[in-house]
């Protein structure tokens, strides 16, 4: 202790001139000292001793029995989630099912997922345990075999493309269960605007019939989010997609958060990540009347409250961990708010189904305001505008989950566009491709990926954004989305590269389980093994960005007056009367170069006047014409305009906005129609009511969809008379625009908003008795006599067989053939024999069946299912068939509908047969009469139509008498 001297004055005095003093004066004050010394030692340790009886009663008299799970707790919420550290030295899965033999997969060609998706090795993998065990060239000796007592199962691979299984970061399946029936939609809840509280887990469904489905597409593990009818709509949960022998939902989860037992699990465990779902904008707004500026406060009302509750147990903690126990009480539990409270804490995944940059822009600040990292932003239509918006969000830059080219089907995803995958990319942004199942089947979700590819996503990348980052966004990249030793055992090997369309998986392990028991897979030509080729699409992805999502559509026409001539094309297919034919072929060992040795075809006035060789079309004698204009196809073809039916474009351009669409139609078994149109006995026409210039009907002119046939908008029985016109004219008043003014009449039989099926065949048969009076006695009469077809929306096999029964019941009255299309046609296939020698036709729509609800329940799923599709049982009984599609965003995509379905039969459908279905069997089957000679012709550079690199440039239009430039 110093402060005895410290506190003495300073002087000046020298010790010299101090006055001296005796010695016995010096004793006793020596012994006077050493009596202070030692009062002030017994005060200091009487003091010290009163101060720790004080602390001691002030922090340790009121500390609970329970202090030790307290403070533990109170340690635990500083943990981070993830995997422990020792995860990577498991042996054994925790997924893995006793009995599962162990698999040894030899020659291979392995992506492995590394290096960004680059890395790939041609080699065996041996798998265990439900775990990756060993990569690599492995000796299979004898040794090898009898170390696993003759257990080892061997699968030769011979080369095949083998890579992770794919992950869907965004899908309902379970929660939004197929087929659709009553409970079966569990996916949004209509309480409340905020309901963090919620969780998928407890409406996930163990009987949805798309589990084996999805698996066939190669998927193994989604996560499966609540819906987005509410701001905070719930948590969402990570699920292995193959059936356990416990059966039960739980049991289907990967690493499910210990919350799901407790909602205050075991401190003692490590954390395991949560996930969440949120949504702004429209969907939220239009369940619950809110504004995006209701949304957005709910949304910050919901975080104030959690960040109270997080301070709560924080301050409360600071407390615990120094000691203080005094007046304490209990944690601050916050039932409710628990899974908030962990947003907060970065312990959540948060998944934000967003879409314009206003809504994006929202959630970036909140995220700022209250400090919390977003997974990934869902929909996103609009961030490729605004990649920089998406950089600033708090903590890790959001991945962005895509749909390729389904949009505009609201307001909100009007801007899309197919480009955004690599416009995201080229800005540095994790992009990855969804489902949204059961919106898209995720069986097909890997298709989404081949169209990301298509339209420029790098291949590394579009194989990522369904495997690898999918993984790593939803917080497993430690255990699945790559093939790594220690990884789980979900592995797919491919019929085909990945990346190239139709490929189709030959046997799926799911926890080193194979899936598949027979895989039906056809033989795929050598060049479906390699990365496919794909067009160049940069300047149209610069273009998108330039007119902010909406660049002009409209193709360019060249003058009547002047003549083009194509360059080196490989082949021209046209149509003919009896159906579509291939005109021109390139001599074997032909190729493309200045020397022209490919083919060359002279248009004139819109129609083509020469197609051959050099020679035959007199090459050297037209270059000294003035009036004609080149384009080289570099090895392309010309081949006809496709036509796409079944979805409503050219009568809607917005599908929820009621001011860009025709709308639905009176019908007259339910509803009381005006009698200003002619009450029950009305019909009305689609042309009346369409709708030129629309985006997806000039997008699917530009990808060769030259032609739409379109019905009424109907919601009932009744749906009119259909209408068949040109895609990309822009006025019904462009010559051209309108090819027939009135096709077929449209009826439906289904289950759903109408009378019993029984009440829907009387009226028909009423209506084919010539017992109706004004239009509908007028057109059904034409009907009657086999003047225009009769096209019958159906799927169950047991409606369209009672159909049969009644055309047959109407040819025996009048004597006369009924022409009957059925569309739709789930269950077509189990009555092939029977349509084909009642000469009834069939429309798929979609082209890939999906038992969406009970009536198309009994799909014919196809490779590897089944060893045939619909459209080929169909097509083996002899039966007319063409495909469609459900939404106008699809008729794009009808090239790459009848190219898989070439490709699926392995060589069984010719490629004649592939323009057939997406044309002329279209139209004769929706009563289209016309000129062949009149149907448009389309021009593609690099490939055949069909082709994956393939890119169309023009139009040939014997209507307008123009070529229509595309470039």
């Amino acid at each position: 202790m110093k402060w005895e001297s410290d506190s003495l004055p300073s002087t000046s005095l020298s010790t010299s001139t101090r006055p001296r003093r005796s010695k016995t004066m010096q004793r006793l004050l020596f012994l006077g000292g050493l009596s202070v010394v030692a009062l002030v030692l017994c005060y200091s340790r009487l003091y010290d001793g009163f101060q720790s009886t004080v602390f001691h009663h002030k922090h340790h008299h009121h500390k609970p029995q329970n202090a030790h799970e307290i403070t533990a707790r109170c340690r635990q919420l500083r943990t981070r989630a993830g995997p422990p550290d020792d995860f990577g030295r498991r042996s054994t899965s925790d997924r893995f099912e006793e009995g599962t033999r162990p698999v040894l997969i030899k020659n291979a060609k392995i992506w492995t997922g590394k290096r960004n998706g680059t890395e790939v090795i041609d080699g065996d993998i041996l798998i265990d345990k439900g775990l990756i065990e060993s990569i690599g060239h492995l000796d299979v000796t004898s040794d090898l075999v009898a170390s696993y007592n003759g257990r080892l199962d061997v699968v030769d691979a011979k080369g095949a493309w083998l890579t992770p299984g794919i992950v869907d970061i965004h899908s309902h399946l379970g929660v939004f269960s197929s087929p659709e029936l009553s409970g079966s939609d569990d996916s949004n809840s209509l309480k409340g605007t905020i309901e963090p509280w919620l969780r998928s887990l407890d409406g996930l469904n163990t009987h949805d019939e798309a589990y084996p489905l999805s698996i066939a597409g190669g998927v193994t593990t989604a996560l499966i989010l609540p819906g987005s009818a509410n701001a905070i709509g719930g948590q969402a949960y990570v699920m292995k997609l193959r059936e356990t022998s416990e059966r039960s939902p739980s049991s289907m989860l990967l690493e499910p958060p210990y919350h799901i037992n407790a909602s205050f699990p075991n401190p003692n465990l490590p954390r395991r990540w949560r996930h969440m779902k949120h949504a702004c904008g429209e969907n939220p707004g239009s369940v619950y009347s809110d504004t995006r500026m209701d949304t957005i406060w709910a949304l910050r009302e919901a975080y104030t409250a959690a960040k109270k509750a997080k301070d709560d147990q924080d301050n409360f903690c600071s407390r615990a961990l120094s000691d203080d126990w005094k007046d304490l009480g209990v944690f601050p539990e916050a039932l409710k708010w628990e899974a908030l409270v962990d947003v907060l804490r970065g312990r959540v995944k948060v998944n934000i189904h967003c879409y314009e940059a206003v809504d994006l822009d929202g959630l970036v600040r909140l995220s700022n305001e209250f400090k919390f990292p977003i997974a990934a932003f869902h929909h996103a239509s609009e961030a490729y505008l605004v990649p920089d918006l998406i950089k600033r969000a708090y903590g890790k830059t959001p991945a962005v989950a895509l749909f390729a080219t389904n949009s505009r089907y609201k307001r909100e995803a009007y801007r899309s566009s197919e480009f955004a995958p690599k416009i995201l990319a080229e800005h540095g942004l994790t992009v990855l491709m969804k489902s949204d199942h059961p919106i898209m089947d995720s069986r097909h979700l890997l298709y989404e990926a081949q169209q990301a590819f298509y339209y420029g996503l790098p291949c590394n990348l579009a194989l990522a954004s369904v495997i690898t980052n999918s993984a790593e966004v939803m917080g497993m990249g430690h255990r699945i989305g790559y093939i790594k030793e220690g990884y789980d055992a979900d592995l797919v090997i491919w019929d085909s590269h990945p990346l190239a369309l139709g490929a189709t998986p030959k046997q799926v392990f799911i926890d080193g389980i194979p899936q598949l028991g027979r895989a039906f897979v056809t033989k795929k030509p050598d060049n479906f093994q390699k990365i496919p080729r794909v067009p160049n699409f940069r300047k149209e992805a610069e273009r998108v960005v330039a007119y902010d999502g909406l660049p002009p559509l409209e193709v360019k026409k060249t003058p009547i007056e002047k003549a083009t001539v194509f360059l080196n094309v490989k082949t021209v297919t046209r149509r003919t009367q009896i159906g579509v034919q291939t005109s021109f072929t390139a001599q074997p060992g032909a190729v493309e170069g200045p020397n022209n040795s490919l083919g060359v075809v002279l248009v004139e006035k819109g129609r083509i006047a020469c197609a051959g060789d050099q020679a035959t079309c007199g090459l050297h004698t037209l270059r000294e014409r003035k009036d004609i204009e080149y384009v080289d196809l570099e090895g392309g073809s010309i081949a006809p305009g496709l036509v796409t039916f079944g979805s409503p474009v050219g009568l809607e351009q917005i599908n929820e906005e009621p001011s860009t669409n025709d709308g639905a139609i009176y019908d007259s078994l339910t509803d009381s129609v005006p009698a200003l149109l002619g009450g029950n006995t009305a019909v009305v026409r689609a042309s009346d009511g369409l709708d030129f210039g629309s985006r997806d009907a000039l997008l699917a002119y530009r990808f060769g969809v030259t032609s739409a046939i379109t019905a009424p908008k109907s919601k009932g029985f009744f749906g009119g008379l259909g209408v068949h016109f040109s895609t990309g004219a822009s006025s019904r008043l462009e010559g051209g625009a309108i090819i027939q003014d009135i096709t077929a009449v449209h009826v439906a039989v289904r289950h759903f908003g109408k009378p019993s099926i029984s009440t829907q065949i009387a009226a028909l048969r009423r209506l084919l008795q010539g017992k109706a009076d004004g239009a509908a006695g007028h057109y059904f009469g034409l009907v009657r006599t086999g003047q225009i077809p009769l096209v019958i929306e159906a799927h169950s096999a047991d409606i369209i067989a009672t159909l049969v029964i009644l055309k047959k019941e109407i040819e025996v009255d009048t004597r006369k053939l009924i022409k009957m299309t059925i569309t739709g046609g789930a269950e077509a296939h189990l009555l092939a024999a029977e349509l084909a020698e009642a000469g009834v036709g069939v429309i798929l729509v979609p082209s890939r069946s999906f038992p969406y609800t009970w009536e198309n329940r009994r799909i014919l799923p196809g490779p590897p299912l089944t060893n045939q599709s619909s459209i080929e049982a169909l097509m083996d009984h002899g039966v007319v068939v063409a495909i469609g599609c459900q939404e106008i965003w699809e008729a794009r995509n009808l090239p790459f509908d009848v190219a898989w379905a070439a490709i699926e039969s392995g060589g069984r459908i010719t490629r004649e047969d592939a323009f057939a279905i997406g044309s002329w069997n279209v139209e004769r089957l929706l009563g289209v009469e016309r000129d062949h000679e009149s149907v448009d012709l389309v021009a593609t550079r690099g490939g055949d139509f069909l082709d994956s690199h393939a890119k169309v440039v023009a139009i040939i239009s014997p209507d307008s008498q123009t070529v229509n430039m595309v470039d």
